[in-house]
């Protein structure tokens, strides 16, 4: 396997620092060449004075300044803002994008990266929820291979290795997240400091949260059935609480294929860069020490927003890119004390409701369906946008 120069993008968040984990472990392999985060300047800095980068980028161009000082000794070149984020990760020293930015901003430099033929390792869901069938066309047209990091989609690729026949459907896994053992009633008087308790998964707050209302569940869904090519009826999702399972692959003679393991992020991301290998890690999993594995259908009525998503994918169009922007704006506002939790899926219904719908749209389309969304949220809400 050649030594592929990397493009991290989110490298001080959950993913990004576990993602540096597999370079650490495989240096001979990966050339960390460009570096971008948030707002978490001081942590960026560090990473990339370890892995001697090209290149960082500060999303929040507030930081630009503490950056650069801090980076001043060093040979790195430092910018700031969106724009840039999407620059360097069509930069020609670059091999293999990770994306594992959070949000609506993940997907315009998911754009430029397949624009120039890179290949793409995609933890950034909403690239595929928000510009699905856009995203796709370009990967095609550029032959950027897209490789998935979420544990549910990843498992669902190495299920899919190597056969050649169709398939009935496919059955994603869900935890139920941190509230899954509470009761509907209780979901009212939620606080963010429980919401973000998930019982399995080390995760960035916005994903913790977005798992306990399952909106990333149905954002799960979305992505699938744009990197697997099938429509809503064949994905299913079922509750399975010790996260072991991470989706399986049913098959037209009966057949099913499961990809099991460990709740742990670092195999689907070495699975996604070092593809069609494997990486060798020390990670052994016991059944012994797990028993039980459980299954169960999920609370539709529990978790609306599970549903709101299939009718978002069915529906086609800017709809789950608007329900994207409402929700990131709910969550955000929701984690700031300025919402209750049942709010959230409220926002989504709201913007739903009031957004223009396009059935074809552009990325022009896209950015503007997601600024509607974003300020229908804040009209529901009753905040500033």
């Amino acid at each position: 396997m050649e030594r592929q120069r990397v493009a991290l993008l989110g490298s001080t968040g959950s993913i990004g620092v576990q993602t540096l984990d597999i370079v650490r472990e495989n240096s001979s392999l990966f050339e960390v060449t460009t570096l971008t985060a948030h707002r978490n300047w001081q942590l960026l800095a560090s990473q990339a004075i370890e892995f001697g980068v090209d290149s960082v980028v500060i999303a929040d161009e507030r930081y630009y300044n503490e950056l650069s000082d801090a980076l001043a000794a060093y040979p790195i070149k430092v910018y700031a803002g969106d724009e840039a984020v999407a620059q360097v990760a069509a930069g020609d020293n670059v091999d293999v994008v990770v994306n594992a930015l959070v949000g609506y901003a993940g997907l315009l430099p998911t754009v430029a990266a397949i624009k120039k033929s890179k290949k793409i390792a995609l933890a950034n869901k909403e690239t595929l929820v928000v510009a699905g069938e856009v995203v796709m066309k370009l990967a095609e047209q550029y032959r950027a291979p897209i490789l998935p990091i979420d544990s549910e989609h990843s498992a669902i690729f190495q299920c899919l290795v190597g056969e050649r026949s169709p398939l009935r459907r496919l059955i994603i896994t869900c935890s139920g997240g941190s509230l899954r053992d509470l009761p509907i009633e209780a979901l009212k008087d939620v606080t963010p400091e429980q919401a973000l308790k998930h019982p399995q998964w080390s995760m960035g707050a916005k994903i913790t949260i977005d798992s306990s209302t399952l909106v990333n569940k149905g954002f799960e869904v979305i992505e699938a059935a744009w990197l697997f090519g099938l429509n809503a009826d064949k994905i299913s999702v079922i509750q399975h609480p010790q996260s072991i399972v991470h989706s399986m692959v049913e098959f037209e003679d009966g057949s099913i294929k499961a990809q099991l393991g460990t709740p742990d992020m670092h195999m689907p991301i070495s699975y996604a860069l070092m593809f069609p290998q494997r990486a060798v890690r020390d990670e052994h999993f016991s059944f012994a020490q797990n028993p039980t594995l459980t299954f169960t259908e999920v609370d539709r009525v529990k978790y609306p927003a599970l549903d709101i998503a299939y009718n978002c994918l069915r529906a086609g169009g800017t709809a789950a890119c608007t329900m994207n922007g409402a929700n990131e704006v709910a969550v955000a506002a929701f984690l700031g004390h300025k919402c209750g939790y049942l709010d959230i899926v409220r926002s989504i219904e709201y913007a739903l409701e009031k957004a223009q719908f396009v059935k074809n749209p552009t990325l022009e389309d896209y950015a503007a369906a997601d600024r509607e969304s974003r300020r229908l949220a804040c009209e529901y809400l009753k905040i500033n946008e």
